[in-house]
């Protein structure tokens, strides 16, 4: 399950358990509750705080269980709005964000790390992905408003409609994230970023997120009304 560490004032959130290195942290009803549960101990924390949220092995995240979607597919639904309850949480969360990309991010795992303040990226492995056109998984306005906010037009085009498999370098080039590092360096960068700017949390900067993107945290909130994930039986191939 995931846990929490502490540097200083900088939570470090592990998407995976410490028992499995290569934990594929996917979305599943179980996983987002852990999720919850640690982001309540950390919004619980008083004083200057920063979040960073990370795995070990490699996988960041894979995305959507496509197994429990096809053992559950009356509730997929349902569950894409508690998954999208997650992107705009972390969004609009009163403290700083960083996520740091040690491995693959695919799929829900790529929006879960855009709805950050920051992206630091491993430079020389892992890539991030947006691969539903490739698994018959369209898109919620939601999702698509979360990216286009991050995004440039061109680039937020090819990240959806082509499903690039994008390595630090190309990620960095297009916006996806905010710099990249050596996979020795790569947490601590992010714990560094983090600690600059621990001292911005509190409702001031809650107040300021979500006048920023109240579009995308409105559309967000919107609950689905049609089958978002299509074919849950295809996962996407990892190299």
């Amino acid at each position: 399950m995931p846990y929490l560490e502490r540097d200083g004032d900088v939570f470090i959130l592990y998407l995976g358990s410490r028992a499995e290195a290569d934990s594929q942290n996917q979305f599943n009803p179980g996983w987002v509750d852990e999720i919850n549960a640690v982001l309540d101990e950390v919004e619980a924390s008083t004083g200057p705080a920063g979040l960073v949220t990370t795995a070990t092995g490699k996988f960041y995240s894979t995305g959507a269980d496509l197994s429990w979607g096809m053992d559950n597919l009356d509730q997929v639904n349902a569950f894409i709005d508690r998954m999208q309850g997650l992107f705009a949480r972390m969004l609009q969360l009163p403290l700083p964000t960083v996520a740091a990309l040690q491995g693959h991010t695919f799929g829900a795992g790529a929006f879960w790390a855009m709805a950050h303040d920051y992206r630091i990226m491993r430079a020389d492995r892992g890539f991030l992905c947006f691969p539903g056109v490739h698994i018959g998984a369209t898109y919620s306005a939601g999702t698509v408003d979360l990216l286009a906010a991050r995004l440039h037009p061109d680039a937020l085009h090819q990240a959806l409609t082509t499903g690039h498999r994008y390595g630090g370098d190309q990620a960095l080039t297009a916006g996806l994230v905010h710099a990249t590092a050596s996979a020795d360096e790569l947490l601590s960068d992010a714990v560094d970023r983090a600690h600059r700017l621990a001292g911005t949390r509190g409702p001031t900067l809650g107040a300021i997120k979500n006048t920023m993107y109240a579009r995308v945290l409105a559309t967000l909130d919107s609950p689905m009304s049609g089958a978002e994930f299509q074919q849950w039986s295809t996962q996407p191939a990892m190299t």
